[in-house]
C-alpha cells in the first residue's frame, strides 16, 4: 500500500511537472506568437516608412531631373547662341578683310594702270627722241663732211699762205679755235647749268606748293607743358605729405621728380622720358581732384592710369596708321608711333610731324608717279627712333633703323629712315621726297620753335662759318636764318671761284650746323671801278 502510494505520487509528480513543462512550451508559444506579431507589425510600418521615402527620393530625384534638364536646355541654347555670335562676328570680320583686300587690289591696279599709261607716254617720249636723235646725227654728219671740206680748203690756203705745212698750220689752228672757243664753252656751260637748275628748281617748286596745298593738316606748334595747376597753396602740404612720404611715393611710382617751390599754385614734373612724366600729371591730377592723397591710393592710382595710358597709345599708334592709310604694321612698331604723341622735337609734336611727312611725302609721290604706299610708310616710320632715343644710345636715326630691321620693315624702309637728315645716299626717289617733306614739315612757319639764345647763336655760327673761307669780305644771315648773303672781295675772288665757293659753303653748313629747312647761300661778287674827273 505504501507502495502503491509512492508510486501514485511520483506519477502525479511527473504529471505536474510534465503540465508545468507544457504549460511553459504553450506560454513561450504564444509569448513567441506575439512578439513575431510585434516585430511584424513593427516591419510592416518600417516598409511603409521606407517605401514612403522611396516614393519621396524618387520624386525629388525627378523633380530634380527636370531641373537638370531644363538648365541643360537654358545652357545649350546659351551656348548655342554664343556660337552664333562668334560665327557672325568672324564672318562680319572676314567680310572686312576682303573688302579691306578687294580695296587695296582696287588701289593697286589703279597704280598699275598709271605705272602703264605713264611707261607708254615714256615710250612714245623716247621714239620722238630716237628720231630727233637721228635727224641730228644725219646733220651733224653733213656738217663734219663740211667742215672737213673747208678744214682742206683753210689748210691749202693756209699753206699757200703762211707757207706753213700742215702739222705746223694745224697746231697754229688748234690754238687759236680753244682759245676762242674756251670763253663760249665756259659760258654755254654756265647758261645750261642755270637753265637746268632754274627748270629743275621751278618744276620742283610746283610739286611740293601742289602737295603742300592738297596737305591740309594742322601745323600749329605743340608743346607737353609737365605744370600741374592746384586749387590753392595748401594742396601743396597734402601733396609732399607727412615727412614728405606722399611726394616720395609719387616719385618712386613713377620716375619723374616733382618740384615744389615758391611758384604760387604750381606743381612742376621733371623727367626725361615724356611718357612716364604724363603718367604722373595725370595721377597728380586726379589725386587732387579725388582728395585722398597716400601712399596706397598713389600706387592704385599710378597703376590704373599706366593701364590706361597704353590703351591710349596703342589707339594713338592705330589712329595714326588710319589716317595716312596704310595697313601690316607690327604691332610694336604701332605702340611706337602713339608714343610720338608725347614727345616734341623743336616744340613740335613728332606724332603730327610724322603723319604730316608722309601725308606729304605720299602727296608728292603720286604727282611723280611713284609707289604711293611706300612713300607714306616711309614717311610715317621716319623718325620713330625719337620714341625710345631717352632709354637707348645713339641718334634717333640710328635707332630708328635699327627698331625697323628688328620689325622686318623693306631694307628700302630701312634707307628712307637713314637718309632723311642726308646721313646715307638715298637709294629710292621716295626717300629723297621723305627727306624734301620732312623739311617742309620742320619748316611751316609756326611749326617748330626756340629760345632766343638759341636763334643767335645759330645765327652767329651762320655768319662765323661763311666769314671762315678766304676772299669773303662781309656776312650777313637773313630771313630767320634761311639765307646767307657772302660778299667777297673782287680782286681775290672771280666768278668762277665764287660758284665753287658757294658749293663749300653749303657743304661746310651741312655737316657742322644743324637746322630746320633748307639754308640759301647767296655769294655776290661786285667790282667797280671809281675815277675822278678833276
Amino acid at each position: 500500500m505504501e507502495q502503491f502510494c509512492s508510486l501514485l505520487l511520483a506519477v502525479n509528480t511527473g504529471l505536474a511537472v510534465a503540465l508545468a513543462v507544457i504549460g511553459l512550451i504553450v506560454g513561450a508559444g504564444a509569448a513567441v506568437a506575439v512578439l513575431v506579431l510585434v516585430y511584424k507589425n513593427r516591419a510592416k510600418k518600417k516598409l511603409d516608412e521606407t517605401s514612403k521615402r522611396v516614393e519621396k527620393m524618387i520624386d525629388d530625384a525627378k523633380a530634380e531631373c527636370k531641373q537638370l534638364k531644363k538648365e541643360a536646355i537654358l545652357e545649350s541654347k546659351e551656348q548655342d547662341l554664343k556660337l552664333r555670335n562668334e560665327f557672325e562676328r568672324e564672318m562680319k570680320e572676314k567680310r572686312a578683310e576682303q573688302q579691306r583686300t578687294e580695296q587695296r587690289l582696287n588701289r593697286q591696279e589703279d597704280l598699275l594702270e598709271r605705272k602703264e599709261g605713264d611707261l607708254n607716254k615714256r615710250s612714245e617720249a623716247l621714239d620722238q627722241q630716237r628720231e630727233a636723235l637721228s635727224r641730228q646725227t644725219e646733220e651733224v654728219r653733213k656738217m663734219q663732211e663740211k667742215v672737213e671740206h673747208q678744214h682742206e680748203l683753210m689748210v691749202q690756203e693756209l699753206e699757200r699762205v703762211a707757207q706753213l705745212s700742215k702739222e705746223e698750220a694745224k697746231r697754229l689752228l688748234t690754238e687759236e679755235i680753244l682759245d676762242e672757243t674756251r670763253h663760249d664753252v665756259a659760258l654755254q656751260v654756265r647758261n645750261l647749268e642755270q637753265q637746268a637748275k632754274d627748270e629743275a628748281d621751278l618744276n620742283a617748286k610746283n610739286i611740293i606748293s601742289l602737295a603742300i596745298q592738297r596737305c591740309a593738316s594742322d601745323h600749329a606748334s605743340e608743346t607737353t607743358v609737365s605744370v600741374v595747376p592746384l586749387p590753392n597753396d595748401d594742396m601743396k602740404a597734402r601733396i609732399i605729405g607727412r615727412e614728405g612720404r606722399n611726394i616720395r611715393a609719387i616719385e618712386n611710382a613713377t620716375g619723374i621728380e616733382l618740384i615744389i617751390d615758391d611758384t604760387p599754385e604750381v606743381v612742376i614734373l621733371s623727367g626725361f622720358d615724356p611718357v612716364r612724366r604724363e603718367v604722373a600729371r595725370l595721377t597728380l591730377e586726379r589725386l587732387i581732384a579725388d582728395g585722398r592723397i597716400h601712399p596706397a591710393r598713389i600706387e592704385e592710382t599710378v597703376e590704373k592710369v599706366t593701364k590706361e595710358l597704353d590703351q591710349q597709345i596703342k589707339a594713338a599708334g592705330e589712329n595714326a596708321m588710319f589716317e595716312v592709310g596704310i595697313f601690316g604694321l607690327h604691332p610694336e612698331i604701332i605702340k611706337l608711333l602713339g608714343r610720338l604723341k608725347f614727345r616734341t622735337s623743336y616744340g613740335q609734336n613728332v606724332y603730327r610731324h610724322s603723319i604730316e611727312v608722309a601725308q606729304l611725302a605720299g602727296l608728292m609721290a603720286q604727282e611723280l608717279g611713284l609707289d604711293v604706299n611706300f612713300a607714306k610708310r616711309a614717311g610715317l616710320l621716319h623718325d620713330i627712333g625719337k620714341a625710345v632715343d631717352h632709354e637707348q644710345e645713339g641718334t634717333h636715326i640710328q635707332i630708328g633703323a635699327d627698331l625697323a630691321k628688328k620689325y622686318k620693315e623693306n631694307a628700302m624702309i630701312v634707307n628712307a629712315i637713314m637718309a632723311h637728315h642726308g646721313d646715307v645716299e638715298p637709294k629710292t626717289i621716295e626717300a629723297v621726297l621723305v627727306q624734301a617733306a620732312d623739311a617742309i614739315s620742320g619748316a611751316r612757319p609756326g611749326a617748330r620753335r626756340e629760345t632766343g639764345s638759341n636763334y643767335v647763336k645759330r645765327l652767329e655760327k651762320l655768319e662765323a662759318i661763311a666769314a671762315g673761307f678766304q676772299g669773303v669780305d662781309k656776312t650777313y644771315a637773313i630771313q630767320a636764318g634761311r639765307e646767307v648773303r657772302v660778299i667777297v672781295k673782287p680782286e681775290q675772288v672771280d666768278d668762277a671761284q665764287a660758284i665753287f665757293l658757294a658749293k663749300d659753303i653749303a657743304k661746310k653748313i651741312e655737316s657742322e650746323l644743324e637746322y630746320p629747312g633748307q639754308i640759301k647761300v647767296n655769294v655776290i661778287r661786285e667790282f667797280r671801278s671809281v675815277e675822278y674827273a678833276k
